[in-house]
């Protein structure tokens, strides 16, 4: 005798006047096969689009099998739970009506997600080179600026993205009342077991794996370029699993492995290259005292911070010729040929260059909690000097959280979008470099008549998307006008014409200047970390600054020491960046890397890759192909690759990275240690 699962809970004969009744997770698994085929045409059209990198590694029945794998997975989260409740509340009685309501809201709402997530992912692949992660989100507590930008830049996306948001949501209340009509509810006593089936199918097919961990990115991952890796998933899981890593990103040893507290400390002090000696604070780990390397009058500070300016912008290092200004300039001062950004953010830029700060999996600290205040600066150690500190910026200020993580730490004039009168041109972002850069000089000459000496940090905008600045400035790169080459060429123009000013000013022969970018633009690639993506123009400028041009392998985070050093200014800081006038010129270098999830070290020509749940990598980098090519395992350069990316969390947890002058926090020896594992 075949058993009913579905006896009716209402009068038979009411039903046969009626439509054909339905089952009672018809509309879960309608709704669950329309997803299906959308996560996986649009795995398709992507693997298509990408077909290049995904032949090359060998990955078209890997990403379609396994990618189907993610996909049933991601509709087990979506649906299982509403599945559940169907099982528990539907029925014909009051409670029973309110969950179908509730269940279309469900059905309507998840299949927008997967719908939106998948055909706003072109986009954002095109800008990113992952499937949508966290920046996805991370922004939209900004609406006014991101809706600007791409009001301006991408108007038609924006009306697509709104035309597919209203169909989807028209089409799936329209299905979705279709298909909770005229529902067979089952009696009673199969409840139950039809509520352990679906908790059943829910959590295996969500794991995905009856091993420890359940699925996640890692376990699918199959080759070294990140964005193929990427096709594997679905972009609502990709998002979804970003977000829920969000809350524990402040701490690097659940992503790469963990190492004892006093082991990572010892590990960063002999990287750094001062003697163990110079370490004396019991309270802060990384505090030595650095004598500077010029010893005459201190000189004020100027940084020109400069929106995704690559290398491969700048004609002096082999790039397009869209740079003429500081093309000119490099020849007149020190020059970095091989200087790598620590991130792909300006917050992992700005972090690194008025810090110190080594990077993390972590969003930069500018935005997280703790080091809101007392953490270190630059900006805070020159105020102890004396000096007048600034932030200098087109747009508004609290963007990115940069207000409030610079008045709390160290600097305490802030000009930005509503300080500029009549300005010549204002674009999403703010007003033009040349609006920038021209009210700095009038601020420089300033402060220099005031007899104290200033450090100010200035940072462009004109150089983001949707990349606009004012006619008949530049001869055109290309056509249209607002192109991100001829944003680059405009930005150049601004400098140029400022150090037209600057050298013709009183403070000039005082003043020290370091152009540098906050990271390239578009960093993509096919590689664990794209290494030439990370290479970025440095130059130091200034009067009794000597030109040459430098080969060594430099960080983002050797730039504030070594401009300590040339300032004159011999002080204690947690730095772990080296002062680069006290490196001798047989020294291969070091560079450190955050590429989404992944951390590089680089030393020399060889690189060691560290990746969420998965063993260290050895590679040698090699700097004309721009190659990577996998070797043996480096285990000293593995090790001390894992302590640079534990570092970070462990001072931003513990609070370690601050100065001598800051409140005091636990010893060493208070704080708790854990074994090493791997």
């Amino acid at each position: 005798m075949a058993v009913n699962f579905f006896s009716l809970g209402t009068n038979s004969s009411e039903f046969s006047t009626k439509k054909t009744s339905n089952n009672l997770f018809q509309a879960i698994v309608i709704f669950s096969v329309i997803s299906l085929l959308i996560m996986s045409l649009s795995r398709i059209g992507l693997s298509l689009w990408q077909a290049e990198r995904v032949s090359d590694a060998q990955g078209w029945g890997y990403i379609l099998l396994q990618g189907l794998r993610v996909d049933f997975a991601s509709l087990c989260w979506l649906w299982g739970i509403a599945a559940l409740g169907t099982v528990v509340f539907a029925g014909e009685h009051l409670v029973g009506r309110v969950w179908l309501m509730i269940l279309r809201v469900w059905l309507t709402l998840g299949l927008w997600v997967v719908v939106f997530l998948e055909a706003s992912s072109p986009s954002f692949i095109a800008e990113y080179g992952f499937r949508p992660n966290r920046l996805y989100v991370e922004y939209l507590v900004y609406p006014k600026e991101v809706l600007s930008m791409l009001w301006a830049g991408r108007k038609g996306e924006l009306i697509l993205s709104a035309l597919i948001t209203v169909g989807t949501l028209w089409g799936g209340w329209w299905l979705s009342g279709k298909l909770t009509q005229y529902i067979r509810f089952p009696k009673w006593y199969w409840r139950p077991v039809l509520a352990v089936i679906v908790i059943a199918i829910t959590v295996l097919g969500a794991r995905s794996s009856l091993g420890h961990r359940p699925l996640n990115p890692s376990l699918v991952a199959f080759s070294d370029d990140p964005l193929v890796n990427s096709l594997v998933l679905n972009s609502s899981f990709s998002l979804i699993f970003a977000i829920k890593q969000m809350s524990n990103e402040e701490d690097a040893s659940k992503v790469y492995g963990k190492l004892a507290d006093e082991k990572v400390i010892d590990i960063v002090r002999r990287e750094s290259g001062r003697p163990l000696s110079a370490f004396t604070s019991s309270t802060i780990p990384t505090l030595s005292f650095n004598q500077a390397s010029y010893t005459g009058k201190p000189k004020n500070l100027v940084i020109i911070l400069q929106e995704s300016l690559g290398a491969r912008f700048v004609g002096s290092l082999g790039g397009l010729p869209l740079t003429p200004n500081i093309d000119e300039l490099s020849q007149q001062g020190w020059f970095f040929e091989n200087l790598y950004a620590t991130g792909t953010r300006s917050v992992r830029g700005i972090e690194a260059v008025t810090t110190g700060f080594t990077p993390t999996p972590a969003r930069a600290v500018v935005k997280l909690g703790k080091s809101q205040t007392g953490f270190f600066t630059i900006a805070d150690l020159l105020k102890q000097h004396g000096y007048t500190t600034q932030f200098i910026y087109g747009g508004e200020s609290h963007f990115d959280n940069m207000r409030s993580f610079f008045l709390g730490n160290g600097f305490t004039d802030i000009v930005d979008q509503g300080d500029y009168k009549d300005p010549a041109f204002v674009a999403s972002w703010g007003v033009s470099d040349e609006d920038l850069l021209f009210r700095a000089d009038e601020e420089f000459s300033r402060m220099h008549k005031e007899g104290k000496p200033f450090f100010s940090l200035v940072f462009s905008s004109s150089n983001h998307d949707p990349y606009e600045f004012p006619d008949d400035r530049i001869e055109l790169y290309e056509q249209p006008q607002y192109t991100m080459h001829n944003a680059v060429k405009y930005a150049d123009y601004a400098v140029g014409e400022f150090f037209k000013k600057a050298k013709k000013s009183d403070y000039w022969k005082d003043t020290l200047f370091l152009i540098v970018a906050d990271h390239d633009s578009r960093v993509g690639g096919a590689a664990l970390v794209p290494v030439s993506r990370f290479r970025i123009p440095g130059l130091i400028l200034g009067d009794g600054i000597d030109a040459k041009r430098d080969p060594r392998v430099v960080s983002q985070i050797d730039m504030s020491p070594t401009l300590i050093s040339l300032l004159g200014i011999s002080d204690s800081y947690p730095m772990l960046g080296r002062d680069l006038t006290k490196m001798p010129d047989s020294w291969p270098g070091r560079a450190m890397m955050q590429y989404d999830k992944n951390f590089g070290l680089l030393e020399g020509d060889k690189m060691t890759i560290l990746q969420p749940e998965l063993p260290p990598e050895s590679v040698t980098y090699d700097f004309v192909t721009e190659k990577l090519t996998p070797t043996t395992l480096n285990e000293p350069q593995a090790e001390a690759a894992l302590g640079w990316a534990l570092w970070g969390s462990l001072a931003y947890n513990k609070m370690l990275y601050r100065t001598a002058n800051s409140e005091a926090k636990p010893t060493l020896s208070d704080m708790a240690t854990t074994e090493v594992s791997r």
